[in-house]
C-alpha cells in the first residue's frame, strides 16, 4: 500500500520517499565515506590529504551514474560499485584510501541511520503538528457533551474533550520514547569484516568513536553486524505509534458512521465517495490511516526476525530489517500525514452528539441516581433499586423517571425535583472539562518543544 500515496486524500507526501530514494541512501553512505575518511585521518591511518580528497568527490552528483549502474548489475554487491567509482573519482594518489579498513555493513547501516534520522525528524514535525490539533479539539469539546461508552453501550455521560485528551496523553508517551530511544537507535558501526577491529588494530575503537562524532552519533561499544535490537526497537516504537494513530482514526471512523453522525473528517468540495452512490461522505482519510496503521504494525514481527541473526553476520538479517524500516518508514510518514489533516479538519456535531446522548432516556444517569440513593439506603440496596427500574426502563420502554418516582423505595428519598436534577447528564461529567484542558496545555508544551528542536536542528545543519 505505501509504494504510492493512497488516492483518497488530497494529503501531500511528507517527503518520506524521497529519504528512501536509492540515490539518497548512496548519498547516505558516500557521507560515511567522507566521516570514515576524516577520522581516519584524524588517527594518524591515513593522510590528511586523502581524507581532504575523499570528501571533495564524495558527492553522488560528481560521480558517473552509469559506471555504478553497470557495476551493480556485473557483481550484485550492495556497495562495491559505489565505492570503486569514489575511488576512481578520487583519483591518485589518494583513491585507494577510499573505504580503508571497513566492511559493507559498516557503510551501509551507518548510512542509513543518516537517512533514518531524517525521519525521525519529520515524524516529530508531524506528530507535534497533530498534538497541536489535538489541543484544539480539547479545548473545543472540553464541556461539549457526549454519551460516553464503553463495550459499546451508553455508559456515562462525558465530554468529546475527553476523547482528544486521552489521544494527546497516549501521544506524549510515543514523543518520549522516541526521545528517549535515540541514542540507542543512532550508533555508528565500524569494526571491520567480522566486528573484531582487526583492519584498524589498536586504534579501531578511536576511530570509530571519531567517525560517530562526526556524523552526530555515538559508536557501538560492540560493532558486532548481528546486533540489531537497536532497530528493530526503532520500529517497535513506530508499531506503538501506528497502533495509537489507527485507534483514534477507527474511533472518528465509528461516530462519523451515519447511526452516530458526531464528528466528521474533513470532506472537501468536490470529494466524490461512489462511483454510484452519490450520497456517499466516506471516512476515506481515516481508512487510510487505519490500513496504514496495520501495516507499520505487520513491520514489527519482521524487525524481531532480523535480530535472529546468526555467527558474526548474516546477510538475510539486513535483508529483513531493511525492508522493514523502509516499508514502515513509508507508511508513517503517509499515516500522520493523515491524521494531521483528519485533526484539523475534524468536524464536531454537538446537537447530535446531544440527541445520542438522550437516547436511553436517562439510563446513562442510574450511576448518580443509585450514588445520591444510596446515601440513605446503602450503596447496593440503592443498586438493586436502579437496576430493577432500569432493567423495565430498557424492555417496556416506560420512562425511566417516571418509574424511579413511582417506587416508594426512591420517592421517599427522592421528589421529582431531585430525580430530574440527577437525570441531567451535564451535572455529571467530572473532570472531563479540567482533563481536557490540562491535556491541551500539555500538548501545547510539547509541540513548543518539538518546533524549537527543529529550529534549533535546521540552524545547526
Amino acid at each position: 500500500m505505501s509504494d504510492e500515496l493512497p488516492t483518497a486524500a488530497r494529503v501531500s507526501d511528507p517527503g518520506i520517499r524521497a529519504l528512501y530514494r536509492q540515490e539518497n541512501r548512496w548519498q547516505a553512505w558516500l557521507d560515511v565515506e567522507a566521516a570514515l575518511a576524516k577520522a581516519e585521518a584524524e588517527e594518524g591511518m591515513i593522510p590528511r590529504e586523502a581524507a581532504e580528497a575523499i570528501a571533495r568527490r564524495a558527492r553522488l552528483d560528481l560521480l558517473d551514474r552509469k559506471r555504478i549502474e553497470e557495476g551493480f548489475a556485473r557483481t550484485g554487491h550492495t556497495i562495491v560499485p559505489l565505492v570503486w567509482e569514489l575511488g576512481r573519482a578520487v583519483g591518485e594518489p589518494y583513491g585507494g584510501f577510499v573505504h580503508w579498513g571497513a566492511t559493507t555493513q559498516n557503510i551501509t547501516q551507518t548510512g542509513d541511520l543518516l537517512v533514518l534520522r531524517e525521519a525521525h525528524r519529520i515524524f516529530l514535525k508531524l506528530i507535534g503538528e497533530a498534538l497541536l490539533a489535538m489541543a484544539e479539539l480539547a479545548e473545543k469539546g472540553a464541556e461539549m457533551p457526549i454519551a460516553g461508552r464503553t463495550h459499546g453501550q451508553h455508559a456515562l455521560p462525558a465530554t468529546f474533550g475527553l476523547k482528544p485528551a486521552a489521544w494527546i496523553d497516549e501521544m506524549l508517551r510515543h514523543v518520549e520514547r522516541m526521545r528517549e530511544a535515540a541514542p540507542r537507535i543512532f550508533v555508528a558501526m565500524l569494526g571491520g569484516g567480522a566486528g573484531t577491529f582487526a583492519s584498524f588494530g589498536e586504534k579501531g575503537p578511536r576511530v570509530a568513536e571519531a567517525l560517530a562524532r562526526n556524523l552526530g552519533m555515538r559508536a557501538m561499544a560492540i560493532p558486532s553486524r548481528t546486533l540489531y535490537d537497536h532497530l528493530a526497537e526503532n520500529i517497535l516504537i513506530w508499531g506503538l505509534v501506528g497502533a495509537t494513530s489507527g485507534r483514534i482514526a477507527r474511533e472518528i471512523y465509528t461516530l462519523m458512521k451515519t447511526e452516530f453522525g458526531e464528528v466528521e473528517e474533513p470532506v472537501p468540495a468536490g470529494t466524490v465517495g461512489s462511483s454510484t452512490m452519490p450520497q456517499k461522505r466516506n471516512p476515506k482519510l481515516c481508512q487510510d490511516i487505519v490500513a496504514l496503521s496495520a501495516e507499520i504494525r505487520a513491520a514489527v514481527p519482521m524487525a524481531f526476525e532480523a535480530m535472529q541473526a546468526e555467527h558474526e553476520a548474516d546477510r538475510t538479517a539486513s535483508l529483513l530489517i531493511e525492508a522493514a524500516e523502509t516499508r514502515a518508514a513509508i507508511a508513517m510518514g503517509d499515516m500522520l500525514s493523515r491524521l494531521v489533516a483528519v485533526l484539523r479538519g475534524l468536524r464536531l456535531d454537538p446537537q447530535r452528539m446531544r440527541k445520542n446522548l438522550d437516547l436511553s432516556g436517562g439510563l446513562i444517569m442510574a450511576e448518580a441516581i443509585m450514588l445520591k440513593l444510596g446515601e440513605p439506603i446503602g450503596r447496593q440496596n440503592a443498586h438493586d433499586v436502579v437496576y430493577e427500574a432500569a432493567q423495565e426502563a430498557f424492555t417496556s420502554g416506560k420512562p425511566f423517571a417516571e418509574l424511579l418516582a413511582v417506587d416508594p423505595r426512591v420517592s421517599a428519598h427522592l421528589g421529582d425535583a431531585a430525580i430530574a436534577a440527577l437525570l441531567d447528564p451535564m451535572a455529571y461529567t467530572g473532570l472531563c472539562a479540567q482533563m481536557a484542558r490540562e491535556a491541551a496545555s500539555r500538548a501545547r508544551t510539547a509541540a513548543g518543544e518539538i518546533a524549537e528542536e527543529q529550529r534549533a536542528r535546521k540552524s545547526t545543519a
